[in-house]
């Protein structure tokens, strides 16, 4: 039973509080016990005082009158007056035999005995006070009942709530037991139950959902990647091997079969290099090189280096927006990313077109867009081409692999961006929109 970590913590804090309940009832009770027994003393030093002037001022006989009326009150203290010689005068106490001073005299008819303060009075007179200390025993044995009683009721909400605290913890550690044990098993799709009180189990269990959600993603993705390379390697792979079999074919045409390979070999090449690059950008080990970037620097650069390319394709190709807008990031990559987003505008934007690239810095985010007025994207389409590999019918034919927005997607969410495809109407906006620096 004690292997249960709830359960030790239970019974641990149980003794504790056990063990409080009984230092504080010791405590209290010898604190009361002296508080009460100072009272009590006090008590019999005021009356002997006041029968001690009582004898200053009427004499000996109104101190045998003042005790013996005393003595007739119910619930007063015992006194006792006795002569020179020891004789006894008056009062309760007259015959008991005591020394000057506090003393205890034990009492045949009472379970405890009684506390007398004992005076000299002028002419050789002795007065006697006294009382027992039975009330200061009967609010210790109450306190001491009051704290059994919590003592016992600390114990058993301890066991109680020990016991139930374990049996919903245990459950719900349970489900997430049983949900990784039928991960394992191949149910992927499984999740740990949240009941809403957002405890911190229900916080575990939802971040345990949030790392399940993203391992499922990863795996898809994975099984995508692989679909899509054994779908889009094919083609070219078929291509060379076609023309390493033509070039044996015909001994005369080896030169141009080899030209051909060599560049379908590269073309294979560059696809796995943009996958490596990928792979490198999502696992984060880029983010070392951060530093302060300023994006329209960036595009300033990408934008005078592609200005011929546009112009040959008859198309125009400018920059707007702020003079600087600076963002914490790797410049290598934002510069590979707009180069990315600007090659795919001047390929599929079509001649006679307007490409402008716009960089702008608003209170909460900063922004990098490339905006042309070609024929846009499909509605539909639009998510899907940052998909790895994932091409529209129409570039089919036009070279690519089908990697370049996928870069792009993997190189904002490592600088925390977003990146969206908007219809600029007509035209197409790939926007980056990235969060200003503190």
């Amino acid at each position: 039973m004690f292997r249960s970590t709830t359960l030790r913590l239970a019974a641990f804090y149980t003794v504790a509080f056990a063990l409080a309940v009984v230092a504080l009832g010791a405590i209290t009770v010898v604190t009361t016990r002296h508080a009460l027994s100072q009272q009590f003393d006090a008590r019999i030093a005021t009356e002997s005082a006041a029968l001690v002037q009582e004898y200053g001022s009427e004499g000996l006989g109104g101190v045998v009158e003042a005790v013996r009326e005393r003595d007739r009150t119910p619930g007063a203290v015992d006194y006792g007056l006795q002569g020179p010689s020891g004789e006894a005068l008056a009062g309760r106490l007259a015959a008991s035999r005591t020394p000057i001073g506090w003393s205890m005299l034990p009492r045949d008819n009472a379970a405890e005995p009684i506390r007398i303060l004992t005076v000299n009075l002028p002419d050789g007179h002795r007065l006697l006070v006294g009382d027992d200390e039975e009330r200061i025993e009967v609010l210790d044995g109450t306190l001491l009942r009051g704290f059994a009683w919590a003592f016992v009721g600390v114990v058993v909400l301890g066991v109680v709530g020990g016991y139930a605290l374990n049996r919903d913890v245990h459950r719900r550690l349970a489900a997430i037991s049983g949900t990784a044990e039928a991960i394992i098993d191949g149910d992927l799709g499984r999740r740990v139950p949240v009941r809403g009180s957002n405890d911190d189990l229900d916080r575990l269990a939802i971040t345990f959902n949030r790392m399940l959600d993203r391992i499922a993603t990863l795996m898809e993705s994975l099984k995508q990647v692989s679909s899509d390379i054994a779908h889009d390697l094919r083609t070219p792979l078929t291509r060379l091997r076609q023309k390493l079999e033509a070039g044996l074919a015909v001994p005369g045409d080896r030169a141009h079969a080899l030209e051909g390979a060599l560049v379908d070999l590269d073309s294979i090449l560059d696809t796995f290099a943009g996958l490596l690059r990928i792979a490198q950008i999502e696992s984060g080990a880029r983010r070392a090189a951060f530093r302060s970037s300023d994006l329209s620097a960036i595009g300033h650069t990408v934008v005078e280096a592609f200005a011929p390319s546009a112009e040959d394709a008859q198309q125009t190709l400018r920059l707007e927006g702020d003079a600087s807008v600076p963002v914490v990031g790797d410049p290598e990559l934002l510069t590979q990313m707009l180069v990315n987003l600007v090659e795919n505008a001047l390929r599929h934007a079509g001649p006679g077109t307007d490409i402008r690239v716009t960089a702008s810095r608003g209170e909460s985010a900063a922004t990098l867009a490339v905006i042309d007025n070609g024929p846009g994207v499909p509605s539909q389409d639009r998510e899907r081409l940052f998909d790895r590999f994932y091409r529209l019918e129409r570039s089919r034919s036009t070279p690519g692999s089908g990697l370049g927005l996928a870069l792009v997607a993997a190189v904002a969410r490592l600088h925390g961006a977003e990146v969206r495809l908007i219809a600029a109407e007509p035209g197409l906006e790939a926007r980056v929109t990235f969060p200003v620096p503190g």
